[in-house]
């Protein structure tokens, strides 16, 4: 399997040591907040994509964390995220060199230039914080020490207010020669099926991305809580099947996730977000611990959003037989409510069971788009109300009349009565519509629509 190619649309990186404002910049250009900023360095980590417009041209943006020179000789994770860096500028069209024009050139940005001077595509260098200068109508001369670097024009922005950034975006385009090339045609065709890694902290999501994607494409570091934004993925597989994985933070309990902690209050809304917009779920669990009520209330959160959902039981190759069969008895405890997803059991170290997995994913997504004819479910319902009549209402009989499937994605379907039933009528309902039609994978919406005829009412 092998991460896709580049997009059609110009790829703008967005680069720059810890802590000069790149995340910030991105939500300028991006037109929203789209990547996580706070008040202190290292909050970005992976490298993330944002869609922009610009003269009626779309690009994409590629947030980084702070690339710091010799990081891969110091510590792991300072290695990964300038990693990151590394391979976003690789791939991009134009480079943006974010620092702070509010000081003096420091040995980190010099070392950025070096390793920029050598990079394929063009660099524009953004001297950002401008509204702390001197003097704004003389910033050419409050920014002459920047020349230094050897990377041209330092161009004077301000992420926070928006000064700069359209000069900006027009250097950039222009460097790259894409200003006045058209915009790639619009495929009529729907994208690839979304799907997002849920999870608690640290159970090997990135890790699974990384063994589907072929190659490190989020960081992987054995503390808790390395992701931070959603990271999206497109993955190709050698048999041609093309999705788009959503690395997504670990969602941790919400009464651990407080307000007044930005960073992860922030990643736990793009979390939701990337649930609500994906296709299908994969619950990461840690094979080797206990499943608990995080986990449900994850599985839970799927079930609303009303997404296909498939469990993965990561690292399972550390696994003994009892502690499988402990396991098991966990599944059937806390997740009973989810018996229509199938389990995977994989190891993101071994490359056990991806194909599996991915076999569980396609069969989710059939499922979660199965729709059946309405003759067939008025069978199914007639042979239902054959076999368990619904119980009284008051004293009134009730009749259910017919059904039919309105939507799907997930499956809808409406059963028309003439009064309501109680819920374990309709939990006896959808058991025998699944088992009547499986629908696997994918959680089913079925609703009673109570209308009276003129004949019921007397």
């Amino acid at each position: 399997m092998s991460a896709s190619g580049p997009l059609p649309r110009p790829v703008v990186a967005v680069v720059g040591r810890p802590n000069v404002g790149k995340s910030t910049l991105v939500n300028r250009l991006a037109g929203g907040r789209t990547a996580i900023t706070e008040e202190r360095p290292g909050v970005t980590r992976d490298r993330t994509t944002h869609e922009a417009e610009w003269r009626g041209r779309t690009f994409t943006l590629v947030d980084t964390g702070g690339w710091l020179p010799g990081g891969r000789d110091t510590d792991p994770l300072t290695a990964a995220v300038s990693g990151q860096a590394e391979q976003a500028v690789a791939q991009a069209d134009a480079i943006v060199l974010v620092v702070d024009g509010g000081g003096e050139p420091t040995g980190e940005d010099h070392a950025a230039a070096r390793w920029l001077r050598e990079a394929a595509a063009p660099v524009v260098l953004a001297a950002n914080k401008a509204d702390r200068l001197a003097d704004l109508r003389h910033a050419e001369a409050e920014l002459a020490g920047w020349h230094a670097l050897g990377l041209g024009e330092p161009l004077p922005v301000s992420a926070v207010h928006g000064t700069g950034s359209g000069d900006l975006l027009d250097a950039a385009f222009a460097a790259a020669g894409v200003l006045d090339a058209p915009d790639a045609p619009d495929d009529a065709t729907p994208g690839p099926p979304a799907v997002a890694l849920l999870g608690r902290p640290n159970v090997g999501k990135s890790s699974l991305l990384n063994r589907l994607a072929g190659s490190d494409r989020a960081i992987v570091d054995e503390r808790p809580g390395t992701t931070r934004d959603a990271v999206d993925t497109v993955v190709t597989t050698d048999d041609g099947r093309t999705y788009r994985f959503v690395d997504t933070a670990g969602l941790r309990r919400p009464a651990k996730v407080r307000r007044s902690d930005a960073t992860e209050y922030y990643a736990s809304l793009r979390t939701q977000r990337a649930l609500a917009s994906a296709d299908v779920a994969v619950l990461v669990l840690d094979a080797a611990e206990v499943i608990g009520e995080h986990e449900q209330q994850l599985a839970r959160s799927v079930v609303d959003a009303g997404r296909a959902l498939v469990l993965c039981a990561n690292q399972w190759d550390r696994m003994d037989p009892e502690r499988g069969e402990d396991f098991t008895r966990e599944r059937e405890r806390r997740l009973s409510f989810v018996p229509f997803a199938r389990l995977v059991r994989t190891s993101a170290t071994t490359g056990r069971g991806m194909g599996k997995l991915l076999d569980a994913i396609d069969e989710a997504l059939e499922g979660w788009h199965q729709r059946v004819p309405t003759g067939r479910l008025n069978r199914w319902l007639a042979d239902a109300v054959a076999a368990t009549p619904p119980p009284l209402h008051g004293r009134r009989p009730v009749r259910l009349r017919y059904a039919s499937q309105p939507s799907t994605g997930p499956p809808r379907v409406v059963v028309h009565g003439n009064a309501p039933v109680p819920d374990t009528y309709r939990r006896y309902l959808e058991r025998t519509l699944r088992e009547a039609f499986a629908f696997p994978g994918t959680p089913i919406e079925l609703r009673i629509k109570v209308r009276t005829r003129w004949e019921d009412r007397r």
